[in-house]
């Protein structure tokens, strides 16, 4: 199983018991859909490695505690401490309408609705204060922030996201 097949469910955080259980923090908004789980893959030294699971349940709000097939004692269940977890894309719930997961609008053509055909939206930058849709435009990288007053409409059909930009801002990007 390759990264790009899968999707960050979250990390491996602290021990929750003498027994080799632990507890993971989740990166999700819904915890619960992730309870029972009967396996994940834990990224070790850069590959996905398939853990079995004995027990999965959510504690507190947005922990799980897992309790791996083969991780008995203190020794094993620390040497999985700060270990990512990982599960594939198809295990992801289908969103709708105006919300989409990051990894499946990639190559999705942007329209404005003034401007017209901005690009393609090759990546997501969220590692700003606000994510941005990054398209190229016939090599020419256009930033547009992920705010949902400027997105109107994801069409996965045809691959589209209509967005309503403030005048000017595409202009910006486009030498004359």
């Amino acid at each position: 199983m390759k990264k790009e097949d899968c999707f960050y469910l979250g990390k491996i955080v602290s021990k929750y018991s003498f027994k080799g259980e632990l507890l993971a923090k989740l990166d999700t908004d819904e915890p619960d859909l992730y309870d029972n789980l009967d396996a994940v893959f834990l990224d070790l030294r850069g590959n996905l490695v398939p853990f079995f699971l004995e027990t999965s349940q959510l504690h507190k709000s947005d922990l799980l505690r897992l309790k791996f097939e083969d991780v008995d004692n203190e020794a094993d269940a620390d040497a999985l401490i700060k270990t990512e977890l990982y599960l594939p894309l198809d295990l992801l719930p289908k969103l709708e309408g105006n919300k989409f997961y990051f990894h499946e609008v990639i190559g999705f053509t942007i329209k404005d609705t003034n401007f017209g055909d901005v690009g393609v939206l090759q990546s997501i930058n969220d590692t700003t204060a606000q994510s941005l849709f990054e398209i190229d435009r016939n090599g020419t990288e256009i930033l547009i922030p992920m705010n949902d007053e400027f997105i109107v409409k994801v069409d996965r059909e045809n691959k589209t996201i209509e967005v309503n930009t403030p005048e000017g801002l595409i202009e910006l990007y486009i030498e004359n």
